[in-house]
């Protein structure tokens, strides 16, 4: 960007101030040279009187070129003005080509695109005749010859040169229009970079509260599958024991008891530190639905039977575990609500989803007649449909009054590695 500034610069600087030099210098050859060329008297008052106008016209260009727009009418004035004067000056003297020549470098500031082949033309005319050998006019036909030969020469290479010229004017025009485009860019991004810097903040700390909720609610769900169930069941044993007189009854619904409190204490223990349920540290999933399903059905007395389909894979334990803990809380459910007789499990393969399905003949319930809580916020069948999305599956329930109910998780079929 300095780079193209200074040679604006530079060329501004030549613009404001070249004519008046190249003037100067002008005056300066003719002066010398009036003698050389036999200037008359009369031509030498007229030469000091186009002088005086061409600085009157410089001075208020000078003034007036900050204020005036590009190639607007006084631009045009002033180059069409300058043109004049420095042929009528050639015509007395040739050595004013030197100030004939600014015609060259500035017509493309002065004069609109449509007319900078004809100033260029004017131009060439007056440096032409000034090297033909006579002056203006020509003398003889083979002054004439010179001239006609300079001017196609001197017009060939204005427009040549004044081609390049163009070029490099539009040129470093693309380049600063660029170089303008890249700094808004660089603006732009510097800004986008503080407002991500502040959205990354932002995400960090709603990331970092997500976590911690959703910690929360899988221990909670946690305690609710294991600690809750534990001890309902538990409960269940001690209140038998009080109903009975059978010592050996008693010793057995005691013993029942004192399992369940250590089957609890040890899914506690696992759900605090996030590891899978105990029953499947041995077993793969069949197996541990296996007992689970069986030790249900001797604590309820409700027949429970477990079918297996399709072709057993290895499970990812975030997968195996979702599926045991639905299962376990669907059973915990028929047996506080159901009242059911019957109940089954199923345990599908079927490529790359699995699927559970259990079903009791129990009283059923209406859905929509369920507290918030327990139908989407809690920890009973909302609970099992959020395990289920938390690894992108769901968990649908259908039941109706008298018909029994049915609960059925689809889970994504991913293997352990």
């Amino acid at each position: 960007m300095g780079g193209v500034r200074t040679v604006e610069q530079r060329w501004e600087q030549f613009h404001r101030h070249g004519p008046n030099a190249l003037l100067g210098i002008g005056a300066l050859m003719a002066a010398l040279s009036a003698d050389l060329i036999g200037m008359s008297g009369a031509d030498r008052y007229t030469t000091a009187g186009l002088l005086v106008a061409a600085s009157a016209l410089q001075l208020w260009w000078g003034r007036a070129r900050s204020r005036a727009p590009a190639r607007g009418t006084a631009a045009r004035s002033y180059y069409v003005l300058r043109t004049l004067i420095a042929f009528a000056l050639c015509w007395y003297n040739p050595f004013f080509s030197v100030f004939a020549i600014s015609g060259y470098f500035d017509i493309v500031e002065l004069v609109p695109g449509r007319f900078v082949r004809a100033g260029l033309f004017c131009t060439a005319v007056t440096m032409a005749g000034s090297q033909s050998g006579s002056g203006m006019p020509p003398a003889s036909l083979t002054n004439w010859a010179a001239f006609g030969a300079l001017l196609v020469l001197h017009f060939s290479l204005a427009l040549l040169f004044g081609n390049i010229s163009a070029r490099e004017t539009e040129r470093t025009e693309r380049q600063t229009a660029t170089i303008t485009e890249l700094e808004r860019a660089n603006n732009r991004l510097e800004q986008a970079l503080s407002e991500n810097a502040a959205l990354h903040a932002q995400l960090l700390l709603q990331a970092r509260e997500a976590g911690v909720a959703d910690e929360r609610r899988r221990l909670a769900a946690e305690i609710h599958d294991t600690l809750a169930q534990g001890l309902t069941g538990i409960i269940a044993q001690l209140q038998a024991v009080t109903s009975t007189e059978d010592p050996a009854q008693a010793r057995e619904h005691l013993d029942r008891a004192a399992g369940l409190a250590r089957h609890s204490l040890g899914e506690a223990r696992r759900s605090v530190h996030d590891l899978v349920p105990a029953a499947l540290v041995h077993d793969d999933l069949p197996g541990a639905l296996k007992k689970t399903v069986t030790g249900w059905a001797e604590r309820t007395g409700v027949r429970a039977d477990l079918t297996v389909t399709g072709t057993v894979e290895p499970l990812h334990d975030e997968v195996g575990a979702t599926l045991l803990r639905i299962a376990e809380e669907a059973l915990a459910n028929t047996a506080r609500h159901a009242g059911a007789a019957r109940a089954g499990v199923t345990l599908s393969y079927m490529g790359d989803e699995v699927t559970l399905d259990i079903r009791d003949d129990g009283c059923g319930f209406d859905p929509a007649a369920l507290p918030p809580r327990s139908g989407t916020g809690g920890f009973g069948l909302g609970g099992m449909r959020a395990r289920a999305e938390r690894i992108a599956g769901t968990a649908e329930i259908e039941t109706e009054p008298g018909q029994g109910t049915a609960v059925s998780a689809r889970v994504p079929l991913v293997r352990r590695n």
